[in-house]
């Protein structure tokens, strides 16, 4: 597996940080990476900024600055009509499972924030017919497990997948892992995946693609035919390599269908 020196370069950005959550912030001193981020968007689109802001999922480490970016850009932003309850306001994930193994982040990811955000009227549904606003030649997949309107994307003109946390390409249950950020295929983060079901379905139709590179969400890139190795050999074998036996999702999995996708939002002061 090698790692790829070359990425897809569309006007569109899929925002990777925390959003603002001043305890939690605080407490693990991340309180400016906001504004990094804000500062890294506006240098990366000058002079022209993106035409519309495409989420794969909506966990707190994906919508990041979302709402500020879309602003400053008055842009609309995008995500699969599933995963509008978590971005509207309506609704929280279901709580984390810190007892899914793996290491430090899975026992501390009780403190990470479920509850939603409120895009408001920048919020949109993916166009039916699987096109990608602001990015010709891609199309978006209904990739679920991790989050039931979780999408990647892909481009068959090069092979081209971003796979959202689909499947990562780091350890992210161990900080030693997300520290050093070693190159190899995972299942998507165990501890906020509540239907694994659904995401060992979603890895074999991304496998299925026989992708050239892969970007995932968390993790570097990676191309060639010993990441495909990898990723076929997980999809072969999730259940060993990816699924926690001791989950409490894998006993009674949170779905849509269930009820159980879409809990209350917790309603502070």
């Amino acid at each position: 597996m090698r790692k790829s020196h070359a990425a897809p370069e569309p006007r569109t950005i899929t925002p990777e940080k925390p959003h603002p959550q001043a305890s939690f912030s605080e407490k693990y001193g991340i309180a400016n990476v906001e504004e990094q981020h804000r500062q890294r968007c506006a240098v990366t689109f000058r002079p022209r900024p993106p035409s519309a802001i495409i989420l794969t999922h909506g966990h707190f480490d994906h919508v990041g600055t979302v709402l500020e970016l879309a602003k400053m850009w008055d842009v609309p932003v995008y995500a699969h009509p599933d995963e509008h309850p978590y971005l509207d306001g309506t609704a929280s994930y279901p709580p984390p499972d810190p007892w899914v193994g793996g290491g430090l982040m899975a026992l501390l990811s009780p403190l990470f924030p479920c509850g939603p955000i409120d895009l408001d009227t920048r919020l949109r549904p993916l166009p039916k017919g699987a096109s990608v606003p602001g990015m010709p030649g891609w199309q978006w997949l209904h990739t679920p497990g991790h989050a039931p309107g979780h999408i990647s994307l892909w481009r068959e003109a090069d092979r081209a997948l971003i796979a959202g946390d689909a499947f990562i390409t780091t350890g992210q249950e161990s900080a030693y892992e997300v520290a050093v950020q070693q190159l190899e295929m995972h299942g998507p983060p165990r501890y906020f995946t509540p239907d694994w079901e659904a995401a060992e379905g979603s890895v074999r139709e991304l496998a299925a693609l026989k992708p050239e590179l892969v970007i995932s969400g968390h993790g570097g890139a990676a191309a060639g035919a010993g990441m495909r190795q990898g990723l076929d050999r997980l999809a072969e074998r999730f259940d060993q390599f990816a699924v926690p036996a001791g989950s409490k999702y894998v006993r009674k999995p949170a779905t849509v269908r269930n009820g159980r996708a879409y809990q209350m939002p917790h309603r502070t002061g």
